[in-house]
């Protein structure tokens, strides 16, 4: 199997040096212990999973057993199942002042961070690892993405360029460790077995009564949306739930890192703005096997080439921040009169708007909306269209044309 080097690397390895504990969070299977146990080569670190029934129960029904039995620097593995560690774990750390004692991972967000802000806050670095990025795969900058022209250019060094078909095939593929580096080579059985041995277990450990069939309905209503503003009452109709029901597994499939979501852009100065947020996946090969595409091709020619083309820009945008330990300030713009900006991103204290488009040959009609924002009270700044145009170009100074493999 070939290992594909994580851009978390260095950022774990800043970190160890700085805080004596490090949680790296995310979905299942997206290669947080392989990427620890890479760094561990060599090193005195300890390793034990709570995957484990006996060395959880141990966790949990006598924690500073545990910790004795497993001395740092130790790596503990799916530490979501055992809470009651954290308590056990800061009075070690209180005690030893040890940098990079405790390393943690843990693939339920959300249950797992309350736990660690109520005991480990101000010791503990919290990190998220997604499914691979495209500069991952195909190589390319390290830093987190920007339209910044400069940067741009930096940007397209060592990447691999990728025309239409190529861009399809990456989307429909999808991201998951265990199919780019080709242990499975069949991406349905992959998902399949994906959603039925971690999606719903996990879903089963968080939420009391499920019904596999109903969940599959739900994931699938939410796949059939992604990159549409969330409408709640339209989901619970498809997969025949009530509405508290679906938001609570929305609810789960974020906790899980399976979705995530770009919430309006608003600004005092715009006031007739909507409050809805739009909904998205971190992985579009899970879209494109809910959504039953048979092929990168028959998707490319499909009606929801659109979303999912949306869908992997704006995952492949947030997973540059995720990579680099930042956090990634992405919007979207739209007003009560349907006028809409796919990304507004905040940085560096100004705003840059971004069209989506599948086009390759983008024209000045798609900047008209970035005005919209010249009423903010934060200054709009570059803005991009990212499309599938081969190289990197310009609209006009202002405004940059980025392919969409540049990422």
């Amino acid at each position: 199997m070939n290992y594909i080097k994580r851009n978390l690397e260095q950022v774990v390895e800043q970190v160890t040096k700085e805080y004596p504990v490090v949680l790296v969070t995310g979905p299942r299977q997206v290669g947080k212990t392989t990427m620890l146990q890479r760094l561990m080569e060599g090193t005195d670190r300890g390793y034990v999973t709570l995957d484990d029934l006996n060395e959880r129960s141990i966790a949990k029904n006598d924690p500073e057993l545990f910790l004795q039995l497993h001395k740092p620097p130790i790596l503990i593995d799916e530490v979501q199942y055992a809470p009651e560690l954290f308590t056990y774990i800061k009075i070690n750390v209180d005690k030893n002042h040890e940098a990079g004692a405790f390393w943690l991972t843990g693939s339920q967000v959300f249950k797992l961070m309350k736990g660690v802000q109520e005991s480990l806050a101000g010791r503990v670095a919290v990190l998220s690892l997604t499914s691979l990025s495209q500069a991952e795969i195909y190589g390319g900058s390290k830093e987190p993405f920007s339209v910044d022209m400069e940067l741009l250019v930096k940007r397209k060094e060592g990447k691999k360029e990728a025309d239409v078909n190529d861009i399809f095939e990456r989307i429909y593929r999808g991201s998951m460790p265990a199919i780019v580096s080709g242990i499975n080579s069949n991406s349905h059985i992959f998902y399949s077995s994906y959603l039925t041995t971690y999606i719903e277990r996990d879903v089963r450990e968080l939420s009391d009564s499920i019904d596999s069939l109903k969940f599959l309905n739900f994931i699938t209503a939410v796949a059939a949306r992604c990159g549409q503003m969330l409408n709640i009452s339209d989901i619970a109709k498809d997969a025949d739930i009530n509405q508290t029901q679906a938001k609570k597994w929305l609810g789960i499939l974020e906790t899980l890192g399976i979705i995530f979501y770009l919430h309006p852009f608003s600004n005092n100065l715009l006031k007739r703005l909507v409050k809805t947020p739009k909904i998205y996946f971190y992985d579009t090969g899970l879209i494109c096997y809910l959504t039953k595409w048979s092929s990168a091709k028959t998707l490319e020619s499909g009606a929801m080439n659109g979303a999912i083309l949306e869908n992997y820009v704006v995952a492949e945008i947030k997973k540059t921040y995720l990579g680099c330990g930042e956090e990634s300030y992405l919007y979207y713009y739209r007003d009560k009169d349907a006028k809409e900006i796919d990304i507004v991103m905040e940085r560096d204290g100004v705003l840059n708007p971004i069209e989506i488009k599948k086009t390759s040959n983008p024209g000045r009609e798609l900047i008209r909306v970035f005005g919209l924002l010249d009423k903010s009270s934060i200054k709009p700044s570059k803005g991009a269209v990212i499309c599938m145009k081969p190289q990197l170009s310009a609209i006009d100074s202002d405004n940059y044309i980025i392919p969409i493999w540049m990422i």
